[in-house]
């Protein structure tokens, strides 16, 4: 999939009663100390004047009929691409009328990233009790986006990465009851998952050698099988046939004492065995500036990993460090690519 030189990111709206559109604008604003990259928003330009407006920013919105335009308006305006239907929203509660624009402005960014028009999607976040009301089915963004590139040269696997300075998690299972983790867990699903991983820590962070660091599943990594025998069936496998296949790979490690500082220095990115394992360190070290990355696909994809707050929405407080990460991530992440 050729990319066009250049090229900018596409960021979506997200839910329009959320912050999205609040730390778009504050991101545009710190373009320069940021050293961003041109971005432009999949939304309805006059949706993001009035909320400019209301917030008393100095951010003037221009439209743009492709991406290409994006560039060259970036250093003196906000390109929008115009979303339209786009119905009137009310900052902090979320509409079920606005559920088809939020999914036209995810679809218009991964049609245009597959088209090699754009260098990668950026997704605000979005509201999915809202979605769900309207037959939504998917879990959220990750599976979602990964339907749309089902039909490309590269079918998707998607994995869930979060990324942040000093620590990159994986969750092999994701949002599923914490009961049903254990008969989720598979060899196959482990093994799969890490070399997925491994590719993109090569592929689009630049590593050369990769280590990764795998975690148990019960406390202690089972104690030898006295604590739950998950480790000995299902995890010990899949380590085995990935360090035969040549990865750099240890465990399983008690998750417990895996993510102090001395121990981040030894691995790239942990491959943990269910969703708070994963997100519990990394939002505790990096809750405003972690990057939530779906590996696995044709495309690149970040997202700031942070929700809708919709209790500040509309407030001004919103803090657009995540965003500004996962502008840069997906920047560099493409660059690595491209080369």
């Amino acid at each position: 999939m050729a990319t066009a030189a250049n090229a900018p990111l596409a960021l979506t709206m997200g839910e329009p009663a959320g912050i999205g559109g609040e730390i778009a604008l504050k991101a545009w604003l710190a373009r320069d100390t940021n050293a961003l990259p041109p971005f432009f928003m999949i939304d309805d330009p006059d949706r993001l004047r009035l909320l400019a407006t209301g917030l008393h920013f100095d951010v003037p919105i221009q439209e743009v009929a492709s991406p290409s335009a994006a560039s060259t308006i970036w250093p003196d305006a906000l390109p929008v691409l115009a979303l339209s239907d786009v119905p009137p929203t009310s900052m902090g509660q979320p509409s079920p009328g606005a559920a088809g624009a939020v999914l036209r402005s995810i679809d218009t960014a991964v049609a245009l990233a597959l088209g090699g028009e754009v260098a990668a999607v950026v997704t605000n976040p979005i509201q999915k009790a809202t979605l769900y009301t309207q037959g939504f089915t998917f879990q959220g963004h990750t599976d979602y986006i990964a339907s749309l590139c089902a039909g490309s040269d590269e079918p998707p696997f998607p994995v869930m990465m979060l990324a942040a300075p000093g620590l990159r998690v994986v969750p092999v299972t994701i949002h599923e009851p914490l009961a049903s983790v254990p008969a989720s867990l598979t060899t196959a699903k482990i093994i799969e998952t890490a070399e997925i991983t491994v590719s993109s820590l090569k592929r689009e962070f630049g590593m050369a050698a990769p280590r990764l660091a795998v975690c148990g599943l019960n406390p202690h990594a089972g104690e030898d099988g006295t604590i739950g025998d998950e480790e000995i069936r299902v995890i010990k496998p899949a380590i085995a046939k990935l360090r035969a296949a040549g990865m750099i790979v240890s465990g399983p490690h008690a998750a417990d004492s895996m993510f102090h500082a001395a121990a981040r220095d030894t691995y790239d990115a942990a491959l943990c065995m269910y969703h708070d394992q994963a997100l519990i360190p990394i939002k505790t070290i990096a809750f405003e500036s972690a990057v939530n990355v779906t590996l696995g696909l044709p495309i690149v994809r970040t997202s700031p990993d942070h929700g809708t707050a919709l209790d500040i929405a509309g407030t001004g407080a919103a803090s657009p460090l995540g965003l500004i990460a996962a502008l840069r991530l997906a920047a560099d992440m493409a660059g690595r690519r491209a080369s």
